[in-house]
């Protein structure tokens, strides 16, 4: 939101305006954050989500845009227990780079992330083979980004997700995630890779005064 100051003092109150309109002007962050998102070249007919409390929600966390990253629903809740298995496919190659997640600050959110390249497993499978690499999810309810080995998910055609356990240490059976999106490299039949720009003409307005990407916050475990 822009913000106009009619001062009636000099000297100081002019230095504050400036300050002030510099660190309110965020129009230019919007295209870094939105660089590398990989949302189109999702496959999304064929995502499958394992142990959801209802049909089709580990679909739609992942359909929500950029713009819509903050909002609360709709929300992937586990069924039976804490765990959950989502089974990403994509259009073509991708090179990942990491996995950006929303989840909250409460017991519900998950806490080891066990990614698979190129598998489509079950929970029996997937919690007896050893993870492509393991992550570890922080309680906040910011979007966090994850950065991933890139070199191992270099020819990344299906990404099978494991959230083992959450923040409850066995005491909540309920997992939740609000929003999960992948940064990467799509790779073109000739192996090239193309940078995308999703959204990149949205209204800026739009992502105002929203709480963005805290980087860091979750980290490689393995």
């Amino acid at each position: 939101m822009s913000h106009h100051h009619d001062h009636s003092h000099h000297g100081h109150d002019d230095e504050h305006a400036e300050a002030h309109n510099h660190v309110h002007d965020h129009d230019d962050d919007i295209v870094p954050a939105l660089q590398n998102l990989l949302y189109e070249q999702i496959d999304f007919s064929k995502l499958q989500t394992l142990n959801e409390d209802e049909a089709d929600s580990g679909r739609k966390i992942c359909q929500k845009t950029w713009a819509q990253r903050m909002d609360p629903q709709p929300e992937l809740k586990s069924f039976a227990d804490e765990q959950l298995l989502m089974i990403v496919p994509f259009t073509g190659q991708v090179r990942l780079h990491s996995i950006l997640l929303r989840t909250s600050p409460t017991p519900s959110s998950p806490r080891t992330l066990k990614l698979f390249i190129n598998d489509e497993l079950d929970f029996s499978s997937a919690s007896e083979k050893p993870a492509t690499q393991t992550l570890s999810v922080s309680q906040t309810a910011e979007v966090q980004e994850i950065p991933v080995k890139r070199a191992l998910f270099n020819t990344t055609r299906v990404l099978t997700l494991f959230f083992e356990d959450n923040w409850s240490r066995g005491e909540e059976d309920e997992t939740r995630i609000s929003y999960l999106g992948f940064k990467g490299d799509f790779m073109k039949l000739s192996k090239e890779p193309i940078n995308f720009l999703y959204e990149a003409a949205a209204n800026p307005g739009d992502h105002k005064m929203v709480a963005g990407v805290k980087e860091g916050l979750g980290r490689s475990v393995q």
